[in-house]
């Protein structure tokens, strides 16, 4: 996959988290807050309900209603990238979308977004990442 691979995806989201956790208010010069652990969580629920599905499967292409679920789930982060302008953030600095795409109906390549995802999450928590 173009943005994440086995070796790199925890990298990637530390990353992606620390350049979000970093950012000002250019006006105020105050640090503005990330995406809420909520918001995150609700994601990652989202793509763990295909998840656990595709886990116990072993065929490595994935069936044909499982892809559909995976192109819906492409569209409910577009829709909640929408509504807000911090989750907009997040799934343009961390290529959600892009990563969605590439998954392809490859069992591995849904896998390793999972775990991506789960990443994110981690380091949003890690780096001072809360409800707000």
């Amino acid at each position: 996959m173009k943005y994440i691979d086995q070796n790199n995806y925890a990298d990637e989201a530390e990353k992606v988290i620390k350049k979000l956790s970093g950012k000002t208010n250019a006006r105020t010069g105050k640090p503005e807050p990330m995406v809420t652990t909520s918001k995150l969580r609700n994601l990652l629920a989202m793509s763990n309900d295909i998840y656990y599905e595709i886990l116990m499967k072993k065929e490595e292409r994935l069936e044909e209603e499982l892809i559909g679920r995976i192109e819906y789930l492409r569209i409910r982060f577009v829709y909640e990238a929408g509504r807000e302008a911090k989750v907009r953030e997040l799934v343009e600095e961390a290529h959600i979308l892009d990563i969605l795409k590439e998954i392809k109906g490859i069992r591995e390549n849904y896998l390793l977004f999972s775990k991506y995802m789960e990443s994110l999450v981690a380091f949003h928590r890690f780096y001072g990442g809360k409800d707000n």
